[in-house]
């Protein structure tokens, strides 16, 4: 397999070939080129990419599915910041705040359209057979995470305690399917049977919540140099995360009314995340962060790559766990 840095470099050239500098108005561009520009993890494409090697496939000729799928979860955080009023996005002002939210909006919608551009493009390059399984996919994937936002949407305004199935259940549309999608389109282009690219998915939509709970964890206990937006921003918001929803669960009446009162961040921040403390609630978090990356490892295993290509997957795998943004 080759090594994730060289899988990288293929991803960032793909991307910066977009024709977005020279195309007018730069009024609806020139915010799809900051917010891609700006990088990130590249998480998604990389699966991509690794989800065709793994069974043979070149990844070169799954590139075109990569970038898609990159551009449409950008497109995602785009809107999404716009809904929590976001002020950072990987440590710089957020979209709708240098262009404001009608412009915004505009050009996360036009994000979306190029995604679906650029997967219908790469047809020379992974064949007209592969398009109509790499869109059944996509467009499955596309869906759920917008369920998934709805669902996020719901339980703010929820009047009644948020479960913790019904939490899992949300971010497992709103963030799991996408890592999950990307794998497996990969694996559409590598040539991949059913069965496999059914227990790439699983691996996917486990290594999906297993990162999520830990993006939960990172806002409350992070560090935000590193981790590039302001921390307790979860908190701030009165979102029902992993931890507000497991300290909900064992809290007295006085630590809920601690939790729950309002406050500015600067002195809510620290009393929330005493009582979290109080109720163990990090460590249930941790706990579960590492069940269900244990779930992620036995689907990849059943998922039979090639011998001698799992390594590079598992490994990348394991380095999203130990990340600190």
């Amino acid at each position: 397999m080759k090594e994730k840095e060289i899988l990288l470099r293929l991803v960032e050239a793909e991307i910066g070939r977009l024709p977005l500098d020279d195309t007018e108005p730069q009024g609806l561009y020139a915010p799809i080129r900051y917010i891609l520009e700006d990088g990130g993890k590249r998480i998604r494409p990389l699966l991509c990419l690794m989800g065709a090697d793994v069974y043979g496939g070149e990844p070169e000729k799954a590139l075109p599915a990569a970038v898609a799928v990159e551009v449409f979860h950008n497109f995602t955080l785009l809107h999404d910041d716009i809904m929590d009023k976001a002020e950072l996005r990987r440590g710089r002002p957020a979209v709708h705040l240098k262009w404001g939210e009608s412009g915004a909006i505009l050009s996360g919608d036009a994000m979306l359209i190029l995604a679906y551009r650029i997967l219908q493009n790469g047809t020379p390059v992974y064949g007209a057979g592969k398009l109509p399984g790499l869109l059944e996919v996509f467009n499955r994937a596309a869906m759920e995470v917008c369920q998934g936002q709805q669902y996020d949407m719901d339980f703010e305004t929820c009047d009644r305690p948020v479960t913790r199935d019904e939490y899992i259940g949300m971010i497992r549309l709103k963030t799991s399917v996408l890592l999950a999608a990307a794998l497996e389109m990969g694996a559409v282009v590598g040539g991949a049977s059913d069965a496999e690219r059914r227990s790439l998915y699983d691996f996917g939509v486990n290594l999906g919540l297993a990162f999520q709970i830990q993006d939960d964890l990172l806002d409350t206990y992070g560090d935000a140099e590193t981790f590039g937006k302001k921390i307790g921003g979860d908190i701030a918001a009165g979102k029902k995360t992993f931890l507000h929803i497991a300290a909900m669960e064992k809290a007295s009446a006085p630590q809920r009314d601690a939790i729950l009162a309002p406050g500015d961040i600067g002195e809510k921040l620290p009393r929330v995340r005493a009582v979290y403390d109080a109720l163990g609630v990090r460590e249930a978090a941790e706990t579960a962060i590492a069940e269900y990356f244990g779930l992620a490892l036995e689907a990849l295993r059943r998922a039979h790559p090639q011998a001698g290509r799992l390594a590079v997957l598992e490994e990348y795998a394991y380095s999203l766990m130990k990340r600190n943004k």
